[in-house]
């Protein structure tokens, strides 16, 4: 079994010592996001997990976690997303540079195959035009260069709670997005895959094969597979246990339980789609008792 830690908050910014614990305890319970009467019980330990996928905008505290992790003997991969966004769309994300140190301390530590740059999801506001994308991610790409060999993208997805989000934040703040035609995504991506070539970056888009097809492999976009199997063997230096079976048929993703929970990260992003309200996150998060044994 692969565990997820967590596409639904940022455990490693913001529940560290919680993660800490459970692994002490070798167990973490997991409300059903759908429906929290359903709470399923996860084992986590070594004869159950292969291996972790950890989703962050910040590994810096959850450096030394880390450590303990490998000490166990599980593999693992950290998925770092590094947009640089203005403070009016990434309200409250470590600085990029930042960021950047960080996971050139994920792949000196841990390995070539640990880290993995996200830049996702691709926005298109009046602040950050397709002009400012290829800038901003040929300046990231090649301060990351050597820290990774893979950058996952993504066109941003509206849900419903990503427009209430972005209709906020762009209402509070005098800027404009919106959702762009085929045209100019294929655009975009094309430009990101040439940047990316050229600091030795392989570019791959996230669960969406509609727009792959936009750009295909021929251009330099591959399809990714954020929980990825393969890659965890590498890191483990061993086949995985674990069958690597789809997670759904939109995306490569090996199957995965999830550990984490919606409306739990404080970090503000305006096109969260994980959280409805960042009030509410925030204080979820200032009650978050470190020694429960779920989020």
């Amino acid at each position: 079994m692969i565990i997820s830690a967590s596409y639904r908050t940022d455990i490693p910014a913001f529940y560290g010592d919680w993660f800490r614990r459970r692994l002490d305890d070798g167990v973490v319970r997991v409300p059903n996001p759908y429906n929290a009467a359903q709470v399923s019980t996860i084992p986590l330990t070594p004869d159950a997990v292969d291996g972790f996928v950890f989703w962050t905008r910040n590994v810096i505290p959850f450096l030394p976690v880390l450590d303990e992790v490998a000490a166990r003997g599980f593999p693992f991969l950290v998925h770092h997303t590094i947009l640089g966004y203005p403070r009016a769309i990434d309200r409250a994300v470590v600085a990029p540079e930042k960021a950047v140190d960080a996971l050139h301390a994920v792949h000196a530590r841990f390995g070539p195959r640990a880290a993995v740059w996200r830049y996702d999801p691709v926005l298109f506001t009046s602040l950050t035009p397709p002009a400012w994308h290829a800038e901003t991610f040929d300046r990231l790409a090649g301060a990351l260069a050597g820290a990774t060999d893979e950058c996952v993208v993504s066109i941003a997805q509206v849900y419903r709670k990503t427009a209430r989000n972005m209709d906020r934040a762009a209402a509070a703040h005098g800027f404009t997005w919106h959702d762009p035609d085929d045209a100019e995504k294929r655009a975009v991506l094309e430009g990101l895959a040439a940047r990316a070539r050229g600091h030795g970056l392989a570019l791959s888009l996230c669960g969406q094969p509609h727009l792959r097809d936009l750009a295909p492999s021929a251009a330099g976009v591959g399809e990714a597979a954020c929980v990825d199997a393969a890659r965890l063997s590498d890191v483990a230096g061993r086949p995985l246990r674990a069958l690597a079976r789809p997670h759904r048929k939109t995306c490569a993703c090996a199957a995965s339980r999830d550990i984490g929970g919606y409306d739990t990260c404080p970090h503000g992003c305006a096109y969260c789609y994980a959280v409805r309200s960042p009030d509410a996150a925030r204080a979820r998060h200032k009650a978050h008792d470190p020694a429960a044994d779920r989020l």
